[in-house]
């Protein structure tokens, strides 16, 4: 899985389509397999590079996807192109499709109390087949409680918003008492719940979805900052790649 693996500024992702990604998940799923799926953006890869420990969870996972057109980019930049952009958003919507057509246990943990409560009366509402067998907001005190919670409940997977790096450290923690498909799935509740409206599909196809996000959210301007310092790294690794030639 991890040989066809593409490098960029220390973080190693995986390379194919969504449509290959879909039927691994698939198979994971169904042979209830233990994986561990990180979905870094640029800001997430700036992360990474700071913190060792953090480069390592992330580069140590079952599948690391390229959330973000920037990573897409990058990756052309760096002359090693990769097939497409999965985003985390639709992966959470295929696992959750997946897991209600398979009639499998999920639990869902992190977000706002009025976002993962959404997020659950939609997995009920909309979901039946799926057997939900817990949730709990981002706004706990006792992480060893919950994760004994989410381990004695036995999900197939488990759907994690508590932000990265927060997300992928505390999935890294656990993941290995409980055979389920994990991932850190950030702000994506929120969405998915309702509570906050997707870009609309024609920006999706344009990669806008990060601009109107900004329009929405103008506080985010402060991590869009992270896209023109990465873009601006990702030249200066392409200039020494091509002296090291």
């Amino acid at each position: 899985m991890h040989k066809n693996r593409i490098n960029i500024l220390g973080t190693e992702f995986d390379n194919f389509t969504e449509k290959q990604f879909h039927l691994y998940l698939d198979n994971d799923l169904d042979f209830k397999a233990n994986k561990f799926i990180v979905t870094p953006n640029p800001e997430i890869v700036l992360s990474a590079r700071k913190d060792a420990n953090f480069s390592k969870i992330i580069n140590n996972a079952d599948y690391v996807i390229p959330d973000g057109i920037g990573i897409i980019k990058g990756a052309k930049i760096l002359g090693t192109p990769m097939h497409e952009r999965i985003t985390g958003f639709d992966t959470l919507k295929y696992l959750i499709e997946a897991a209600n057509r398979k009639l499998l246990k999920v639990y869902i943990l992190g977000s706002k109390p009025e976002v993962i409560e959404a997020t659950a009366n939609k997995i009920k509402k909309d979901y039946p087949q799926i057997d939900l067998v817990g949730y709990h907001d981002g706004y706990f005190k006792d992480e060893g409680e919950i994760a004994q919670e989410i381990i004695t409940k036995k999900p197939n997977l488990v759907l994690v918003a508590l932000g990265s790096p927060k997300q992928e450290i505390f999935i890294n923690k656990y993941k290995d008492q409980l055979n389920a498909v994990w991932i850190g799935v950030g702000g994506s509740f929120d969405v998915f719940s309702g509570t906050k409206k997707r870009a609309p599909k024609i920006m999706q196809k344009l990669n806008l979805e990060w601009f109107y996000r900004l329009v929405k959210e103008p506080t985010r301007f402060g991590r869009m900052l992270a896209i023109p310092k990465y873009l601006n790294m990702i030249n200066k690794e392409k200039k020494a790649r091509q002296k090291n030639k």
